[in-house]
C-alpha cells in the first residue's frame, strides 16, 4: 500500500489555526457547538475583528478564565490583520484563535488572509461549527438552496446600487439562482424600498433579521405582496434573498 504521508508537508511546530464561530445575536450560546467551548477554554492566543467583544465572549463561557493572561491581536479596519504577529505566533508553534464580530469567521470578515497566509505555510485550519447567518437565512427562506450567490454588501449609492440589484435579478431568473446579500443595519430600510422600486413584481424576497434572537425576523414573499406588507425594520442585522 502506497504510504502517502511522505508527500505530506512537515507541519512540526507551526502551530494550528482555529475558526471560531461567535453567537450571531447576543447570548445565544446554543448555537456553538460543545468543541468550541474545549478549544477556547485551552488555547492562548486569538485574532480578533474586536477586542473588546472577543475578550467578552470568552469570559461568558469561562468565568473563571483570567483574560489578561491571553494574547490578542486585532484586525486593524484599514490596514488588515498583523501579519507578522501572526507568523510569529505560528513559528512559535502556538495554537491561534480567529474570531469575528458575530458568525463565522472567513465568511464575509476580514480574517480570510490570515487563513491564506496558514495554508501558504502548511499550517493545519481547523473550522469549528457554529451559526452562520447566511446558510441559516437560505435554509429558511424556501428559495433554491441548490444554486446560490453571496455578493456582500451592494454599492451604496445610485446609479450603481441600483444597476447592481437589475442585474442581481437578471442573474437569479436566468440561473434560477438565489442572490444573497447583506447591509449596514441602519440602511436596512432604505435598501428594502430599493428592492421594491427596482426588482419585478413576482421575484421573491426574503428578508431573515436579526436570526437566532429570540425576535428574529424572517419571511419570504413576493415584491408585490411586500409591498401592501411593509416591515417595520430595525436596526439589527439582516440578509436578503430573492429568487427571480
Amino acid at each position: 500500500m502506497l504510504n502517502i504521508d511522505v508527500f505530506l508537508p512537515s507541519m512540526a511546530g507551526k502551530g494550528k489555526l482555529y475558526m471560531i464561530p461567535i453567537p450571531i445575536a447576543e447570548d445565544a450560546l446554543q448555537t456553538l457547538s460543545p468543541e468550541i467551548l474545549e478549544v477556547t477554554g485551552r488555547i492562548k492566543h486569538f485574532v480578533a475583528e474586536n477586542v473588546r467583544t472577543a475578550r467578552r465572549f470568552l469570559k461568558s463561557i469561562h468565568p473563571t478564565l483570567v483574560i489578561d493572561e491571553l494574547s490578542f491581536s486585532e484586525i486593524d479596519k484599514h490596514q488588515g490583520p498583523d501579519i507578522v504577529t501572526f507568523k510569529n505566533w505560528l513559528k512559535a508553534g502556538h495554537e491561534i484563535g480567529i474570531m469575528s464580530e458575530a458568525g463565522c469567521p472567513g465568511i464575509a470578515d476580514p480574517g480570510t488572509k490570515l487563513v491564506k497566509v496558514a495554508h501558504e505555510n502548511n499550517v493545519e485550519v481547523i473550522p469549528l461549527t457554529g451559526p452562520n447567518s447566511i446558510v441559516l437565512a437560505l435554509m429558511a427562506s424556501g428559495l433554491n438552496g441548490q444554486g446560490f450567490s453571496f455578493n456582500g454588501y451592494l454599492p451604496m449609492k445610485d446609479p450603481q446600487r441600483r444597476d447592481k440589484i437589475k442585474h442581481l435579478e437578471q442573474e437569479s431568473k436566468k440561473e434560477r439562482q438565489t442572490q444573497i446579500f447583506i447591509e449596514t443595519p441602519y440602511r436596512n430600510k432604505t435598501l428594502f424600498e430599493e428592492l421594491l422600486r427596482h426588482c419585478n413584481g413576482h421575484t421573491l424576497l426574503c428578508i431573515a433579521q436579526n436570526i437566532t434572537a429570540k425576535d428574529a425576523f424572517i419571511k419570504t414573499q413576493t415584491i408585490n405582496n411586500w409591498k401592501k406588507d411593509i416591515p417595520k425594520l430595525e436596526k439589527q442585522p439582516a440578509v436578503f434573498l430573492i429568487l427571480a
